[in-house]
C-alpha cells in the first residue's frame, strides 16, 4: 500500500506502488474503473426500478449499490485486490442464484451474461483454482434449475418478478459493456506484459553480454594482477637476494664491531622489505582462493617453540617479558594439520604484539580444551600489554592494507596485511577469532581450532651434542663437490662465487639453460642449481632436457631450482619439470647448504 493513500483517498495513483507487478497493476485498474462502470449501470437500473415501484428489485439494487460503494472505498484505502475480487464474486454469485431461483425463476440473457462475467472475472483476477470454483458455483445451480424447469417440477411459493423492456435493455447493454471492458483491459495488459517481457528479455541478453564481458575483464584483470605481483616479486627479490646475500657474506667474514652493527642494520632493513613483499604475495594467494592446506603430522609443542624462538629474542631486545605457555598434555600428542599456515597465523599475531608493545609482556598460551580419541580442540591466545585498540576500530584492523589509524601507520610502519592474512586463513578453516582490547592496556587475540590426532606415538629424538670447532669447519668444507649454477644475473653469479669459495666448493656457471645443458653433457657435476627465468632457454625446459640425456648418471643429477618467482603453482611446476627441490630467493646460506647435502647424500656432513 502506498504511504500517501489514506481513508479519504479516491485516486488510483496513490494505491499503485512499485511493488505491484504488471498484472497486479492491471487487476487494480480493472477493479477501480470496473466498479465505476458497475456502479453507474446499477444506479440507472435502480432509479428505473424505483420509479416503477418494484420494492423487491429496488431493495436488491440498493444493496448492490451500497456494497459496490463500500468495496470501492476499501480498494482506494487498502488496495487489497484479492479481497475485493472475492467479495465481488461472492456478491455476484448470490445475486445470480437469488435471481434464478427466487426473484425471476428463469434463465434469461441477463443471467447468462452474469454467469459469463463471473467466469471470466474469476479466472482473470484469481487464477484457475478460484476460477474453477466460482464457475462451478454459478454454472451447476443454473443447469440444475434449467433441468427442473424443463420438467415443470420446480415450485416455490414466491411470485416471480418481471422487468420491463427498457430495464432489460439497460442491463444487457451494461453487461456487454462490462464484458468488453474486462476482455479489452486484460488483452491490453497481456500485450503490454508480453512486450515488457520481450523488452526485458532483450535487456537481460544485453546485461548478460555486459556481465560476461565484465567477468572476462575481471578474470583478465585478476590474472594480470597475479602476473604483475609475480613479476614484481621476481624483480624485487632478485636484487634483495644480492643485498641479503652479500650482507650474510660480509657478516661471515668476522667484521669489526662497528661494521657488524652497520651490517645488522642493513640486513634488518632488507628483511623488513622482504617481509612486506611476502605479505602482499601471501594475501594475493589467499584472495585468489588457491591456498591449499596440507595435512601433515607434527608436534604442536615443538612447532610453537620454533615459532616463538626468534620472537622471544626480539621481545627481549625491546625489554619485554615473553611467556610461552603450552599445555603439557600436548607434549606427547601428534596432531595432523598444516604447520606452515599455523606458523603464519601465530607469527603474525606475535609480531604485531611485539611491534605495538613498548613495555610489559607478551603471552602466548596454547591450551587443550577438548581431548577426544581421534580429535582435539586447541585454544590459541596471544596477549600483550601494548597500545590497545579502540572498540570502533576492531573491525577495521582486519581489513587489508589498513591499520587502526594513520598515526599508527606512521609510528609503527607495516603494510596492514598481517591481521588480514590471519583472518582469511582462519576463515578458510571455518574458524572465527575473538578480539578483546582496551586502549592503553593491551589486546588479546584468541581462537579455537580442531585437529585430527594421530594415534602413533612420537619417536623420541636422540640427544644432540654441541658440535666442536673442527666439526663446524668440516661442515663448511664442501671441496669434494662440483656444482653447476645456471644463472643469468651477474650480481647473483658473483654472490654465489663468493659463497662457494667460503665452502671450498668447486663451481661452474652457465648464463642460460642451453649453456647449462651443454656443460652437463661435457662435464661431471654432483648437483645443479637452476635459475628459472633465463634468456634463450628457461630453467624448466633446461631441467626437462637434462632428464632426457642418454647418460643415466648425468640425466639423474640432482637439480635445485633457484626462484624469485611468486607464482602460486611454482612448487608443482618445479617438480613436474623433473627438479628435485627449490630454494626461494633471497635464500639463507644454511638452507641452501642443507638442501645440497641432503640431495648428494653426504650424511656425514649434516650431523
Amino acid at each position: 500500500m502506498s504511504k500517501e493513500a489514506g481513508f479519504f483517498n479516491l485516486s488510483i495513483n496513490k494505491i499503485i506502488t512499485d511493488e505491484h507487478s504488471q498484472m497486479d497493476v492491471a487487476r487494480v485498474r480493472l477493479l477501480y474503473y470496473g466498479l465505476w462502470l458497475v456502479f453507474g449501470t446499477v444506479s440507472i437500473v435502480f432509479i428505473n426500478l424505483y420509479f416503477q415501484h418494484k420494492a423487491v428489485l429496488t431493495s436488491v439494487g440498493g444493496a448492490v449499490l451500497l456494497s459496490i460503494a463500500i468495496l470501492f472505498k476499501y480498494l482506494t484505502w487498502k488496495p487489497d485486490w484479492k479481497f475485493v475480487s472475492h467479495a465481488l464474486l461472492v456478491i455476484g454469485s448470490l445475486i445470480n442464484l437469488i435471481d434464478v431461483f427466487i426473484i425471476f425463476q428463469r434463465v434469461d440473457v441477463v443471467t447468462v451474461q452474469l454467469v459469463l462475467i463471473i467466469v471470466i472475472f474469476s479466472y482473470y483476477m484469481l487464477g484457475p483454482k478460484w476460477g474453477m470454483l466460482y464457475s462451478l458455483m454459478n454454472l451447476v445451480p443454473v443447469v440444475i434449475f434449467m433441468i427442473y424447469a424443463y420438467n415443470n417440477i420446480y415450485i416455490i411459493d414466491f411470485k416471480p418478478q418481471r422487468l420491463d423492456q427498457p430495464t432489460i435493455i439497460i442491463s444487457v447493454l451494461g453487461n456487454f459493456i462490462l464484458l468488453v471492458f474486462i476482455h479489452n483491459h486484460f488483452y491490453q495488459a497481456f500485450i503490454t506484459n508480453i512486450r515488457q517481457l520481450k523488452k526485458n528479455s532483450h535487456e537481460q541478453k544485453r546485461l548478460n553480454t555486459v556481465l560476461e564481458s565484465a567477468i572476462d575483464k575481471a578474470e583478465k584483470s585478476s590474472q594480470a594482477k597475479s602476473e604483475f605481483l609475480s613479476t614484481m616479486s621476481h624483480e624485487i627479490r632478485t636484487p634483495l637476494n644480492a643485498v641479503i646475500g652479500m650482507t650474510n657474506l660480509l657478516m661471515m667474514g668476522n667484521p669489526r664491531n662497528d661494521q657488524k652493527e652497520n651490517l645488522e642494520i642493513l640486513k634488518f632493513s632488507a628483511n623488513n622489505l622482504l617481509a612486506i613483499v611476502n605479505d602482499v604475495l601471501d594475501f594475493n594467494k589467499i584472495e585468489s582462493g588457491k591456498i591449499v592446506f596440507e595435512n601433515i603430522r607434527f608436534n604442536l609443542t615443538e612447532l610453537m617453540g620454533n615459532i616463538c624462538g626468534g620472537q622471544i629474542i626480539k621481545a627481549n631486545e625491546k625489554g619485554l617479558n615473553f611467556v610461552l605457555d603450552v599445555d603439557p598434555r600436548l607434549n606427547q600428542r601428534i596432531i595432523i594439520g598444516d604447520p606452515t599456515r599455523i606458523t603464519q597465523i601465530i607469527f603474525n599475531l606475535v609480531s604485531n604484539a611485539i611491534k605495538f608493545t613498548q613495555q610489559g609482556q607478551i603471552q602466548v598460551i596454547v591450551e587443550l580444551v577438548e581431548d577426544r580419541h581421534d580429535r582435539a580442540t586447541i585454544s590459541f591466545a596471544v596477549r600483550d600489554t601494548g597500545i590497545g585498540i579502540e572498540r570502533e576500530n576492531l573491525d577495521a584492523i582486519f581489513e587489508p592494507f589498513t591499520q587502526e589509524s594513520i598515526t599508527t601507520t606512521r609510528q609503527y610502519g607495516g603494510t596492514g596485511l598481517g591481521l588480514a592474512i590471519v583472518k582469511r586463513l582462519l576463515e578458510l578453516k571455518g574458524v572465527q577469532m575473538q578480539v578483546s582490547s582496551k586502549p592503553g592496556e593491551g589486546s588479546a587475540f584468541t581462537f579455537n581450532m580442531e585437529f585430527p590426532v594421530s594415534t602413533e606415538k612420537p619417536v623420541e629424538k636422540p640427544k644432540t651434542t654441541v658440535p666442536t670447532q673442527e666439526q663446524v669447519a668440516d661442515q663448511n668444507n664442501l671441496s669434494h663437490l662440483n656444482v653447476l649454477v645456471a644463472e643469468d644475473n651477474s650480481v647473483n653469479t658473483m654472490l654465489m662465487k663468493k659463497l662457494f669459495s667460503k665452502w671450498h666448493l668447486k663451481s661452474s656457471f652457465a648464463e642460460n639453460g642451453e649453456r647449462a645443458i651443454e656443460q652437463v653433457q661435457y662435464g661431471n657435476f654432483d648437483i645443479i642449481l637452476m635459475d628459472l627465468q633465463m634468456p634463450v632457454m628457461n630453467g624448466f625446459d633446461a631441467a626437462m632436457e637434462i632428464r632426457k640425456l642418454e647418460d643415466p648418471k648425468k640425466a639423474n643429477t640432482p637439480i635445485i631450482a633457484l626462484t624469485a618467482s611468486a607464482l602460486i603453482d611454482i612448487r608443482e611446476k618445479v617438480f613436474s619439470s623433473g627438479m628435485n627441490d627449490y630454494v626461494s630467493k633471497p635464500f639463507k646460506p644454511d638452507e641452501l647448504k642443507e638442501k645440497i647435502l641432503n640431495l648428494v647424500g653426504d650424511d656425514t656432513l649434516i650431523k
